[in-house]
């Protein structure tokens, strides 16, 4: 079974963004595989972490998009927290930015993802 946490809240410090899942997560052992895809089903970004010798979906939900923008725009970094640990999401910056280049107008990805892409991360410039 694929192990997936979800990440709905940001909060914001000194040292960059920190994405917050819905409920307590242990992050221990997990390391950042800095790649990202897209679950259009969820209307999420999903980075990919390892754990021993299988991936971690991280799944950063449309909640937390408007933040991510800014942390694009302002070059921030980027982590997830766990009850245990943080751990930063390296290289995360130039995969969104990728999946937002492959999104813009790509009905493949399904209308509705398509739309939600564009008016956040698309139409703020």
């Amino acid at each position: 079974m694929r192990k997936t946490i979800h990440f709905t809240n940001a909060l914001w410090d000194e040292d960059g963004m920190k994405l917050h899942a819905n409920m307590p997560v242990q992050l221990s052992g997990v390391q950042a595989a800095e790649q990202m895809i897209v679950d259009s089903d969820e209307k999420a970004f999903v980075y990919l972490a390892e754990e021993k010798d299988e991936f971690i979906y991280l799944y950063i939900h449309e909640t937390v998009w408007e933040d991510l923008e800014k942390a694009l725009k302002e070059e921030a970094r980027l982590f997830v927290s766990g009850e245990d640990v943080t751990l930063e999401l390296t290289g995360w910056k130039e995969e969104l930015g990728y999946l937002i280049g492959n999104i813009e107008g790509n009905s493949n990805y399904g209308e509705e993802m398509v739309k939600k892409v564009e008016s956040v991360f698309l139409h703020h410039q």
